[in-house]
């Protein structure tokens, strides 16, 4: 079998991913042509929605064979509200290319793929891409890129510049220079004045990765070409090196020798804890639900073998599959295989138990790997069947969506009695709609969610409720009088104290009944009632006429009677947030938590220029923070939220509140 490299592209939105990718399959000769990501031919954004938008929304596995290495490389959206895709390739890969400009530089997307593939222990590469445009500074984004990132980035494939433009390219590995006919390079002489410090560098840093090598450098000798071969393999998979490669993806110059560098340098797949004895372990980092072509579930394999034909156990679900077809990828291309060895990734058909995120192990075995780290969803918004009676089938295919992606959750609230979308943003939620409509044939709106409010009451009251009917024989009676008052419950606290028998014990329970069915619908907005103490302290009854059903009615009656004279007030659901920000944003976000009503319980140092903001907003005002902190962060934050507890609302609220339940009645 081929050596194989398993490298993911990641980085910032609109910076040539995808083009990269594109033009790697072209030189390696897998393709006939370069596609467009505007044009809507790429290879790796075949799905739809990617067409129609110009932009990846999932990531796309390319399978293929360059020099002798088979290269599983996976493309990922660099749009935050797509950041599953990003994560998923994450955690198949061994390698991470990020991807920023040479023209503006390094980006957010940039900065959070590095530190996400430098978590995960990841070799990284960075490409400066866009050389072809006028406005390219390498040099500039290399000093930038040198100093976020430390003394570990090292150039290896460098422009030479000549009257301002670039002349052509030099490959420190290889110590020689090159122009380009398209992809095609041919060798020749070029001044390399202005790249004697970059060839320092490179030297120093290669050297710096072995003792002997070190010697070698120290001692004035030459580092040969195989020298730097092992220095920077070394220094890659150990994190100590970060190579840099000047490109243009839209043209395809230097894109070889980046390909060249990937199938000598880059880290063969390594082991992982949890995989036993070298019986197989395998995780599934992507799954693709589609109703065309049916389910796929792709898999890198940690260990042992994936054979087409055997029984595998999933130890989430207990349950064994026997394994279907073995497939390879090429965006929509794909290509059957008989087996996948240790370190490869392929894609099975028809996997019914499986999900991303789940380890596939030899039958018997129960090893655990870890999953896919799945985005927080944070964006949510009320979900509604354009057509009466859709509703199931609204709920079927968001439920298939989910199957592929996982950062999208569903939830039916009860309280509120809506069913909640939720995503990373409102691109994430539009793309959601579209695939319902055209995968899965319904249509449905989203609009904002409603917040569960409770009613309360303030202050004691005593009432009477007596209900009277006569309608020929028996008659209906019943009379109570209650006492309301304020309590710290979240249901009603009943008591009695009746005196004399004027209500007969065994109408207790009736009266209580009625005072609960009447908590469920306060009298300002219809939202349900806590804190409510009701003690049954006198009556009446008439020996032939009462009844439970006219004690019942009698306690809804004193409810309604009594409730609006007892200060009823409107509570609202205070969450507690936990906001991660930039130094340089925490100003903007503290005000952006003040305008919302909230308070900031404090703020701690978390590092790498980033604080912890700890604060308590009304969850009403927190419908649209997603997009507020990711324009005041520019992405770099992230958010919890947890339920803390009621608070009551201030007039004007409340006032609102009533004003849009009238209206709904």
């Amino acid at each position: 079998m081929s050596l194989v490299k398993n490298v993911t592209i990641a980085g910032h939105a609109s910076k040539g991913k995808t083009s990269l990718a594109e033009a790697m399959l072209y030189v390696a000769g897998v393709t006939e042509r370069m596609g467009k990501t505007a044009d809507g031919n790429t290879v790796s954004d075949s799905d739809s929605e990617e067409k129609k938008r110009g932009v990846s929304i999932s990531s796309s596995v390319l399978q293929f064979n360059y020099s002798g290495a088979k290269i599983n490389l996976i493309d990922t959206p660099g749009l935050f509200d797509f950041a599953l895709g990003q994560a998923e390739g994450m955690r198949a890969a061994d390698t991470a290319i990020i991807v920023a400009s040479a023209r503006s530089g390094l980006a957010v997307g940039d900065e959070k793929a590095y530190k996400s593939a430098s978590d995960k222990g990841l070799a990284r590469i960075i490409v400066t891409n866009k050389m072809d445009d006028e406005r390219a500074d390498f040099h500039k984004a290399f000093n930038a890129i040198a100093e976020k990132f430390g003394s570990t980035v090292c150039p290896v494939a460098v422009p030479v510049i000549s009257g301002g433009k670039v002349a052509g390219y030099y490959n420190l590995l290889d110590d020689k220079a090159y122009t380009y006919d398209g992809v095609h390079k041919k060798e020749t002489s070029l001044p390399t004045d202005d790249i004697e410090d970059l060839k320092e560098a490179f030297n120093e840093a290669v050297a710096g990765t072995d003792d002997e090598l070190m010697e070698k450098f120290f001692e004035g000798e030459e580092l040969t070409h195989d020298d730097k071969v092992k220095g920077l393999t070394i220094g890659l998979a150990e994190g100590t090196i970060v190579p840099v490669f000047a490109v243009s993806a839209i043209t395809g110059v230097g894109v070889d020798m980046l390909l060249d560098f990937i199938t000598k340098c880059a880290p063969a797949p390594k082991a992982e804890e949890g995989a036993e004895d070298g019986s197989l372990a395998a995780v599934c980092f992507k799954t693709v639900a589609d109703p065309f072509i049916g389910k796929l579930n792709y898999f890198k394999v940690v260990s042992g073998t994936i054979t087409q034909g055997a029984t595998v156990t999933n130890p989430r679900t207990g349950d064994d599959e026997r394994i279907g077809k073995l497939i390879n990828t090429l965006g929509t291309k794909q290509s059957d295989v008989k087996e996948c060895a240790t370190g490869d990734i392929c894609a099975i058909a028809k996997l019914s138990t499986f999900k991303t995120g789940d380890t596939m192990c030899a039958q018997g075995k129960s090893t655990t790997l870890a999953g896919v780290d799945i985005p927080n969803a944070t964006y949510s918004m009320a979900i509604f069947a354009d057509k009466k009676g859709e509703e199931e089938k609204v709920a079927s295919a968001v439920n298939r969506i989910i199957e592929e992606d996982p950062s999208i959750t569903f939830v039916n609230n009860t309280e509120t009695r809506q069913t909640i979308l939720s995503g990373l943003g409102e691109q994430h939620l539009d793309v959601c709609l579209s695939k319902m409509k055209e995968k899965y044939k319904v249509s449905a709106t989203l609009a904002q969610p409603r917040v569960a409010y409770r009613e309360t009451i303030s202050k004691k009251v005593e009432v009477q409720g007596r209900h009277k009917k006569q309608s020929g024989g028996h008659g209906q009676f019943g009379d109570v009088w209650i006492e309301f008052e304020p309590c710290d419950s979240d249901e009603l606290i009943f008591a009695e104290r009746v005196v004399g028998g004027s209500v007969p014990k065994n109408y207790f329970p009736a009266v209580e009944k009625g005072l609960k069915e009447a908590m469920e619908k306060g009298v300002l907005a219809g939202y349900p009632m806590v804190g409510v103490k009701a003690t049954l302290f006198d009556g009446s009854y008439h020996p032939v006429d009462s009844s439970e059903m006219a004690f019942k009615t009698a306690a809804s009656i004193a409810f309604k009677n009594g409730i609006p004279q007892a200060g009823p007030a409107l509570l609202e659901p205070i969450v507690t947030l936990n906001a991660i920000v930039n130094d340089d944003a925490m100003g903007d976000v503290i005000g952006d938590i003040n305008k919302r009503r909230g308070r900031v319980l404090g703020m701690n140092p978390i590092g790498d220029g980033m604080q912890e903001i700890v604060a308590e907003v009304p969850q009403g005002e927190m419908t649209t923070f997603s997009t507020s902190m990711r324009q005041i962060t520019q992405g770099r934050g992230s958010f919890t939220t947890e339920f803390a507890r009621y608070e009551r609302c201030p007039e004007n609220i409340t006032q609102k509140v009533m004003e849009e339940a009238a209206k709904e009645e």
